[in-house]
């Protein structure tokens, strides 16, 4: 998925000196984005202060939607250099094209990723004949340095491994959880997993406490360490954890995003994610006028032209401790 931020601003992220060390609850709030002609979404990350969790850089939460009548999500081919898109729905289809030849429609409960590399462009579209209703969530993570000018790829998985208690039922999208892995690739260690809870559910789920983690509600109301949390809301939670109490007023769905923090220094402008400020003008300038980004096949519409990069010189921000 795509910043369509028009003034979107360069900011530093990554490092550990945003990172908290010990167990807090810091509630986000969310910023509204509009995305293509009929979806609104919910921007958790990148955040006022908290700019990552883990290796996850960027997390969107867009309805549930009614789209029985519109044309839903459409977004032109844009590009992506230094980081993997996870799409995730609950509701709906997404249909994913990209340069590598990439063509798949995904649903709920299935694992889009998206491995950019050194770059990579894609479109995501719903289908012309779409379900009435629209709800999921669309995450970037930032890959380290070893990792980043690699070939891009993406891979699609239909089936995901679960693990289960009374009352709850968690997929893992990425990484590994109480025993669990994903199919997905990973550069770091990471964890994303989709949370469903019965209502009624009062139960503690296992955490690595050398992780930081963050909680992002979909659906229902449900606590997270005492704290209620309701639809579009994510609870930053820190490091320093071994268990996470959750209870649910409703039946409800949460994603679990968690990971080691990531240690290297990132600036992130528009779709890229560079370590200077130079790495993102040539990649603005090689989308706007060169071939290293691709094309994508099959979309009917024009490509997304980058923004004009802010006129002064990138300055790291105050970080958060």
């Amino acid at each position: 998925m795509s910043n369509l931020d028009r003034q979107a601003a360069l900011s530093v992220c990554g490092g550990k000196g945003f990172v908290v060390a010990d167990p807090v609850r810091e509630l986000l709030t969310p910023r509204r984005v509009p995305l293509g002609e009929s979806t609104e979404v919910r921007r958790l990350l990148p955040n006022l202060g908290r700019r990552m969790v883990g290796a996850w850089c960027f997390v969107d939460h867009y309805g549930p939607d009614d789209i029985a009548d519109e044309p839903g999500m459409q977004v032109p081919p844009h590009p992506h250099m230094g980081l993997q898109t996870v799409s995730w729905l609950h509701e709906g289809e997404v249909l994913h094209r990209d340069s590598v030849g990439s063509l798949q429609t995904i649903r709920p409960k299935e694992l889009g990723l998206m491995t950019s590399g050194r770059a990579i462009s894609h479109s995501e579209e719903s289908p012309k004949s779409h379900a009435r209703l629209l709800h999921g969530a669309q995450l970037w993570v930032a890959l380290p340095d070893a990792h980043r000018h690699g070939e891009p790829h993406f891979q699609h998985h239909a089936e995901l491994p679960h693990v289960t208690a009374p009352g709850l039922t968690a997929t893992v999208i990425l990484g590994e959880f109480d025993g669990a892995v994903s199919p997905g690739s990973t550069y770091t260690p990471i964890v994303g997993a989709d949370l469903a809870l019965a209502r009624g559910t009062e139960t503690s789920i296992p955490l690595e406490p050398d992780f930081e983690y963050a909680v992002l509600s979909m659906s229902g109301e449900v606590h997270v360490d005492g704290v209620p949390l309701l639809p579009g809301s994510m609870l930053y939670l820190g490091c320093g954890r071994g268990e996470l109490p959750l209870r649910a007023e409703s039946d409800a769905g949460l994603m679990l995003l968690g990971g080691e923090p990531f240690e290297e220094e990132l600036i992130m402008w528009w779709n890229f994610i560079g370590r200077t400020q130079e790495e993102i003008e040539t990649a603005r300038r090689d989308w706007m006028e060169g071939s290293r980004f691709g094309e994508v096949r099959g979309y009917a519409g024009d490509r997304l032209p980058a923004p004009d990069l802010p006129p002064v010189p990138l300055k790291p921000r105050g970080r958060v401790r």
